[in-house]
């Protein structure tokens, strides 16, 4: 579960829609049943989890609903690479901004997580990133004017399939 919290008590939270089987999540967690999308200082914010970023129709910005994308992850380090063509698909195919924010360091059993956080724009530019192998904060800008004036110029989602996800 991720939560969204905002002044003025404004709570919101995300379950994780696709569960890990090899990590054996599935065992003890229950899978999430819809997205959610929140509001915020004139932006809309698409929430996902990990390994919900392999799964394209589930995050799907049908009707435009949403301008950022933002996936907290435990991705390691042996599939980084698929980790950052997974984000930039996601942003180009979404028109939207994505934010990808990875672990650093060795979980229990030993495999090791790179970090490796990144921000996309709608066109797939890699706008920021974190150095592999080492914590550290990062902050950027990003401009709604900007992504409104992508998305009208080249209105690629208006001739997407539409489909309905059934659970």
């Amino acid at each position: 579960r991720g939560f969204f919290i905002a002044p003025g008590n404004q709570i919101r939270f995300y379950d994780k829609r696709h569960l890990f089987r090899v990590g054996k999540e599935n065992l003890s967690f229950s899978e999430g049943q819809q997205q959610t999308i929140i509001s915020y200082k004139g932006w809309n914010i698409c929430l996902s989890i990990c390994y919900d970023l392999r799964f394209p129709v589930w995050l799907r910005n049908n009707n435009i609903r949403y301008d950022l994308l933002i996936i907290p992850a435990c991705w390691p380090h042996s599939r980084i690479l698929v980790w950052d063509i997974l984000l930039q698909a996601r942003a180009i195919e979404n028109q939207a901004y994505v934010c990808g924010v990875n672990r650093i360091g060795h979980d229990p059993t030993g495999i090791y997580y790179s970090g490796h956080t990144t921000v996309i724009d709608p066109k797939g530019k890699i706008i920021l990133s974190t150095p592999e192998e080492r914590e550290t904060h990062i902050t950027t800008t990003l401009s709604a004017e900007k992504l409104i004036t992508f998305r009208q110029k080249f209105p690629v989602l208006q001739d997407a399939d539409s489909f309905t996800i059934h659970i």
